[in-house]
């Protein structure tokens, strides 16, 4: 009974609803994939309840080591890892693969945490704090791993946010980053650029650049008020739509769970989000409210670009959605960052 009344009640129960959810449709059109991302969550949930239950000042120490350790094993996957579909983002690990961009993120949230815990908002301060980002973010972004690499980005704009900086250094951030967006046009590869380029007018290259886009958007609109039913979805099923499983998980679960299964999917992620937000609010301690402003920044922003592009409101970007898409990785990393926010509910 001691046991059941340390776990986290809200995230927990939250929690296992979108990973029942995403379990319940990769099932429908695939029993081992389900059961492979079973297992994965299970260790995922070993992870959240173990970290939920220790101190997070207690691993302060802990921090940099784990920051080159994630270092190494980025720089590992360019030489190691096999490519998928053009990208280079997974280490061979015998019976399962193992992706070190989805844990770089809640190692970025705890070296950002003790950062801006130790330090000021000042110019110098906002320049080192990029200087953490900065590898990571390369690597992430050499693969190429867009998706993860702008979460990174957002990991660090939510945290720098929250960190006392002034209105007037936001204002010229803001102005620094017009200027440099436009240049990052040319780094883009060509897929990339295709992609935005599709967001623009899709209906100009239907079955080439537009594919995706008007597929997911036709899948979402079909699935009406009550959806097609459980691995009814013709989109999905019939392979018109890509990669159902992952990036357009969405997407297919509003076509077959209708607007009624997109409305629950959207109240849990808020629920969440409120709940970690309050959670930032009442906490005491410096260290624990930066960690959970990233974890809350993490899962917004990935939640937010997935299902926009899904209903064709953000360029098409590789980016799960967090507790339901099917990948391993993403599944244990997203857990285990939830699980340091229980940890910081726990010290009020």
């Amino acid at each position: 009974m001691k046991i059941l009344g340390n776990i986290n009640l809200p995230i927990s129960l939250i929690s296992f609803l979108l990973i029942s959810i995403g379990i319940l449709v990769i099932f429908s059109s695939s029993k081992e994939l389900a059961i492979q991302q079973l297992i994965f969550t299970s260790v995922g949930i070993i992870f959240f309840f173990l970290i939920s239950q220790i101190e997070l000042q207690s691993i302060k120490s802990l921090i940099k080591p784990l920051y080159i350790f994630i270092l190494v094993m980025l720089v590992a996957v360019l030489i190691l890892g096999f490519e998928t579909r053009g990208s280079l983002r997974w280490i061979p690990l015998g019976i399962f693969n193992i992706q070190p961009s989805e844990f770089a993120k809640p190692v970025l949230i705890l070296v950002l945490a003790k950062f801006w815990s130790e330090n000021s908002a000042n110019w110098m301060n906002i320049f080192k704090s990029l200087l953490w980002v900065t590898p990571f973010f390369i690597l992430v972004f050499k693969q190429p791993d867009l998706g993860s690499a702008l979460t990174l980005f957002a990991i660090w704009l939510g945290m720098l946010f929250v960190s006392h900086i002034s209105v007037k250094k936001m204002l010229i951030l803001g102005a620094i980053a017009l200027i440099i967006i436009p240049s990052s046009w040319s780094f883009l590869h060509d897929y990339q650029r295709a992609r935005v380029l599709s967001f623009i007018a899709p209906e100009s290259d239907p079955l080439g650049r537009g594919y995706n886009v008007i597929q997911s958007t036709i899948a979402v609109g079909s699935g009406e008020f009550l959806g097609r039913g459980l691995g009814s979805g013709t989109q999905s099923r019939l392979q018109f739509l890509p990669e159902f499983r992952t990036d357009f998980i969405f997407a297919s679960i509003s076509e077959e769970m209708g607007f009624v299964g997109a409305i629950l999917i959207l109240s849990l992620y808020l629920f969440l989000l409120i709940y970690c937000l309050r959670v930032a609010r009442r906490t005491n301690n410096s260290f624990c409210l930066f960690v959970v402003i990233g974890v809350v920044s993490m899962i917004l922003f990935q939640a937010f670009v997935n299902m926009g592009m899904n209903v064709g409101l953000l360029p098409i970007t590789g980016i799960t959605l967090p507790l339901i898409s099917y990948g391993g990785s993403s599944a244990v990393a997203t857990l285990l960052s939830l699980g340091m926010v229980a940890s910081s509910a726990r010290k009020r």
